[in-house]
């Protein structure tokens, strides 16, 4: 089951308000535009031992999917909190308890949750399963190094999900090890999944046809943090750099020039700054470079408040390109119609 804190939209939910109300964990079987567990730790304050599988995954848009397979069949709980950087996230030691209770932990992999994944390592009990997504998803042949993520550190872009295809892998892989340790659920899985990768199918084919409006001369990205390494080659935009070092610090003055001289040069139209990753340094680089600052692209931190309907990975999506694709000169026409709701079944 997905517990849901007070926090539910009023009105759609009597019941569910009426248990809000007294104070009482709430439990709601989602439909298309229900409400969203508040932010991605999905469960109560307290474990609940009633034979349910219990999952705990990491960074939100990985929660998402979860949530999406296991839907009310499944207790879930989301380790790395909504907003946080989850390359440096220090797990606190109460997390422990929630991971030594785990008979399975979805992680990206890809060394981006090594602290969190230490922690899980040192509290597996016996018989659970740590399931890397990204690792299972692309072999190293095909990872991608960058500014961010420099190659001679040896850790790859781990931001595999901003590429839909990959993200609908995970559900895919996600959906396996669900039925495999829950057998007896596991047509209700394999129905999620088939219900949710239509969703994911749809949205990538309207990205990339949406990305076709852009005039092809703007069809380039620069963001703050490397996070579109993937998503970025298959859609048919080229990432022509990121502010952010490696070790997550801001660019120096010599970088800085850099990056105005290329934006010049190249007549980006609008460079991206992070929801997580504030940067005054960026908004200086488009002031000098005379590009329009768009500040609100988010890589794992779904939009809207928690408990909304759009608090979900494809609400992620879809507000990313509500974002992206006009600021470089096109139109979402073709996004018309695609809900950010869960869209998994009661």
């Amino acid at each position: 089951m997905v517990y849901l804190s007070r926090r539910i939209l009023l009105g759609r939910f009597s019941s569910a308000v009426l248990a809000a109300a007294l104070g009482r964990p709430v439990i709601v079987h989602a439909r298309q535009a229900s409400a969203a567990p508040t932010s991605s730790l999905g469960w109560a304050d307290d474990l609940v031992d009633d034979g349910t599988l219990d999952v705990v995954t990491t960074v939100a848009p990985i929660s998402s999917i979860v949530r999406n397979i296991g839907g009310d069949r499944i207790h879930l709980r989301g380790i790395i909190p909504d907003g946080s950087d989850s390359h440096t996230f220090e797990p606190a030691p109460s997390d422990a308890k929630y991971l030594s209770a785990a008979d399975l932990i979805f992680v990206n992999g890809l060394s981006l949750e090594t602290p969190t994944l230490k922690l899980a390592e040192a509290n597996l009990k016996n018989g659970a399963e740590i399931i890397s997504l990204g690792d299972q998803t692309i072999s190293p042949d095909r990872w991608a190094f960058d500014f961010s993520f420099p190659k001679d550190q040896g850790n790859p872009n781990p931001h595999l999900w901003t590429n839909v295809p990959y993200a609908k892998n995970y559900a895919e892989l996600v959906e396996a090890a669900l039925a495999r340790r829950d057998p007896a659920n596991a047509d209700y899985y394999r129905e999620n999944l088939a219900r949710y990768a239509a969703v994911l199918d749809r949205l990538d084919a309207a990205i990339i046809a949406a990305v076709q409006t852009i005039p092809a001369q703007n069809r380039k990205l620069l963001t703050y943090h490397d996070s579109w390494a993937y998503f970025a080659p298959h859609v048919g935009i080229t990432v022509i750099g990121a502010a952010q070092p490696s070790d997550f610090s801001e660019p120096s003055p010599r970088e800085v020039a850099r990056l105005i001289d290329q934006i010049r040069s190249e007549r980006v139209p609008a460079i991206f700054g992070s929801e997580v990753f504030p940067s005054d340094v960026l908004e200086q680089i488009a002031r000098e470079s005379g590009a329009h600052y768009v500040d609100q692209l988010r890589d794992d931190e779904p939009p809207g408040e928690p408990g909304a309907p759009e608090h979900t990975y494809l609400g992620m999506m879809l507000k990313d390109m509500e974002l992206m694709i006009p600021a470089l000169g096109g139109n979402i026409d073709a996004l018309a119609g695609i809900e950010p709701y869960d869209t998994y079944l009661p």
